[in-house]
C-alpha cells in the first residue's frame, strides 16, 4: 500500500484533496492578513464559497477545516489552538453549521441564519456559515440567502456544500457569486491509510473497505467498522442474480425497504430520546408541584413539534440509506458492462467478480444497460418523492425481465 503524506493541522482531516487544501489554506492565510490590516494577494479570499464533489469526497470536512483555519490564531489551521479545536468540534460561537434534518432547508430557517450571520464575530476572526447539502434549499430559502451573498457583511463567510452531480440544484445567481472549489474522489490507497491510522482498522480490512466503497470515505469507515453494514451490502449484491421467480421481486423489495428502515431507526433512536428528554427538562415538563400544569402542556406541545422534525429526519435517513443500496446495485451492473465489453477497467465490486462474470455470460450488453437504467430511474423517482416501495418494486420488476 502506497504511503500518502497527510497535510498538517486541520487539513489532515481531508483525504486525497491536495488541490482543495492548497486553495483553501491560501485563502485562510489571506484572511489572516485582512484581519491584521495587511495587504493580501488579490482574489485569494472571498466571502462566498461553493464546495462540490462526489458523495463521500469530504465536502463538509473541507468546509469545517476551512472554518477552523479562518478562526485559527496563526491563520494556518494549526489544529491545536482553541479556534481550530472548537470549530472542528462544532462548538465555536462564530461558526454556524446548517445540516438539513428533513428533506429541505426552509425559508424561515435561512432568514434566521442570515440575520444571525450579519452580526460581527464575538470571539473569533470571522462569522462563518456552513450549509451542508445546499442543494436542498427551497426556492424561498435560496432567495433569502442570495440577498446576504449579494451584500455580505464585512466579516462573514458563507461556505456552501453540494454534490457535483447536481450543482444545478443551487440557483445560478448564487453559484455565480461563489468561488468554486471542486473535490475529487479520493484514491483507495489514501482511504485505506486513513482507516488504519485514524480509526485503528486492521490493514487487510481497511484495504477491502477502501476498494469497495466507491471513493466514499464515510462509507469505507462504516463498512470497516460495522458488521451490519457489511451484511446489508452483501444482501443488496445478491439481488441481481436472485430474481429468478416473480415472487423474488416482492421479497427483495421487502428486504431493501426493511434494511433502510432498520438503519434509520438504529441511527436515530438514541438521539431522538435524548432530544426529547433534554427538551422536556429545559421546559420544566418533568417538574412536580403546584403551578406546573401549564409548563407540562407547553413541554408536550414542543415535544410534538420535535417529533415531527425527527420523523422528517428519519425519512431522510431512510432514503439516504436506500440510495446507497441503489448505488451499489448500479455499480454491479456497470461492472457487468465492463465484463461484457472486455474493457480493462477496475470493478466497483472486485470482491464479487465471480457473480459479475456469471452475469456477463447470461446477459447481453443491451439487457444489462436496461437494468442499469432501471436502477438510475428508481433513484430519480425517489428523489421526486415517489413512495420508495413503489419505486423499488417497479425497478426490481425491470431488473428481472431485463
Amino acid at each position: 500500500m502506497t504511503a500518502v503524506v497527510a497535510p498538517a493541522g486541520v487539513w489532515g482531516q481531508l483525504v486525497g484533496q491536495d488541490h482543495a487544501v492548497d486553495v483553501l489554506s491560501a485563502a485562510a492565510r489571506a484572511a489572516a492578513q485582512i484581519v491584521a490590516g495587511e495587504p493580501a494577494p488579490p482574489g485569494a479570499m472571498t466571502h462566498a464559497w461553493l464546495l462540490t464533489g462526489p458523495p463521500g469526497s469530504g465536502r463538509s470536512v473541507a468546509a469545517r477545516a476551512f472554518a477552523a483555519a479562518l478562526q485559527c490564531i496563526t491563520g494556518t489551521g494549526c489544529g491545536q489552538c482553541p479556534g481550530c479545536r472548537t470549530a472542528m468540534h462544532g462548538t465555536h460561537a462564530d461558526v454556524r453549521l446548517v445540516i438539513p434534518e428533513g428533506l429541505s432547508i426552509s425559508v424561515a430557517e435561512m432568514r434566521a441564519l442570515v440575520q444571525a450571520a450579519a452580526r460581527r464575530p464575538t470571539t473569533g476572526q470571522w462569522q462563518v456559515v456552513i450549509i451542508e447539502d445546499a442543494d436542498r434549499l427551497t426556492e424561498g430559502a435560496s432567495n433569502a440567502l442570495l440577498k446576504a451573498v449579494e451584500e455580505p457583511p464585512e466579516r462573514t463567510v458563507f461556505l456552501l456544500c453540494a454534490p457535483s452531480d447536481h450543482p444545478e440544484d443551487i440557483s445560478v445567481t448564487i453559484r455565480s457569486r461563489c468561488r468554486l472549489v471542486t473535490l475529487r474522489t479520493p484514491a483507495a490507497e489514501a482511504i485505506a491509510r486513513v482507516l488504519v491510522e485514524r480509526d485503528g482498522v486492521d490493514p487487510e480490512l481497511a484495504e477491502w473497505a477502501a476498494s469497495v466503497c466507491g471513493g466514499h470515505v464515510g462509507r469505507a469507515r462504516r463498512l470497516a467498522t460495522d458488521d451490519n453494514a457489511r451484511k446489508r451490502r452483501a444482501a443488496v449484491l445478491r439481488i441481481p442474480l436472485g430474481l429468478s421467480r416473480p415472487g423474488d421481486v416482492f421479497r427483495c423489495a421487502d428486504d431493501l425497504i426493511a434494511a433502510a428502515e432498520a438503519d434509520a431507526t438504529e441511527e436515530s433512536k438514541e438521539r431522538d430520546e435524548a432530544e426529547k428528554a433534554e427538551l422536556r427538562n429545559a421546559m420544566g415538563g418533568d417538574a412536580t408541584g403546584k403551578g406546573v400544569a401549564g409548563a407540562k402542556r407547553a413541554a408536550e406541545a414542543a415535544v410534538k413539534q420535535l417529533e415531527k422534525r425527527q420523523k422528517s429526519r428519519a425519512t431522510r435517513t431512510q432514503r439516504d440509506t436506500l440510495d446507497l443500496a441503489l448505488v451499489d446495485l448500479a455499480g454491479f451492473y456497470r461492472d457487468v458492462l465492463v465484463a461484457v465489453s472486455g474493457a480493462d477497467a477496475r470493478y466497483n465490486h472486485p470482491d464479487h467478480a465471480q457473480d459479475i462474470e456469471q452475469a456477463a455470460r447470461q446477459w447481453t450488453a443491451e439487457s444489462t444497460l436496461k437494468r442499469l437504467e432501471a436502477v438510475l430511474a428508481c433513484r430519480e423517482a425517489i428523489l421526486w418523492n415517489v413512495k420508495p416501495r413503489i419505486a423499488v418494486e417497479a425497478m426490481l420488476t425491470a431488473l428481472r425481465h431485463g
